[in-house]
């Protein structure tokens, strides 16, 4: 039987979505996995593949929206859909988007607004829903210098 998937819920305090995201998928294609990004509507989908297009210069993250041709070949795929077309290995979910089932995936990372109390009150009950599942969970809060694990 495989692993269970780790859920990480990353509480963004100093840095924006836009900010923190790109870093994190670039570790996750470092360790040679693909991703899912899934959000809750098509506009924050169209942002996202726009930027990651354009968050740096010196960077690229192969990826596109999971309505184009060829999805299933993508290293990171944008989404609104619970389906794991590209077979990732992790699944980013943005916005307050919901895990739904995680048995396919390694890793599920939760990324969260600290600023907004909505995105706070979402992230608690899907911390509770994922420990009540008996999945292992770890909480990440944003430091000065990166991230550091607090639970």
């Amino acid at each position: 039987m495989a692993d269970p998937c780790e859920v990480w819920f990353y509480h963004l305090e100093r840095t924006s979505l836009d900010q923190a995201l790109p870093e994190l998928l670039e570790k996750t294609l470092a360790r040679g996995w693909k991703a899912i990004v899934r959000a809750t509507g098509p506009q924050r989908v169209e942002h996202l593949d726009g930027w990651l297009w354009a968050y740096r210069d010196e960077s690229f993250l192969p990826h596109a929206p999971a309505d184009e041709p060829g999805a299933a070949r993508q290293p990171i795929l944008l989404t609104t859909s619970d389906e794991n077309l590209n077979a990732a290995d992790a699944l980013f979910l943005v916005d307050g988007a919901e895990p739904g089932e995680l048995g396919d995936y390694t890793r599920c990372v939760v990324l969260f607004d600290g600023g907004d109390e909505e995105a706070l009150a979402t992230a608690r009950r899907q911390w509770k829903s994922v420990k009540a599942k008996g999945l292992p969970a770890s909480y990440w809060k944003q430091q000065a210098r990166g991230w550091e694990k607090q639970a």
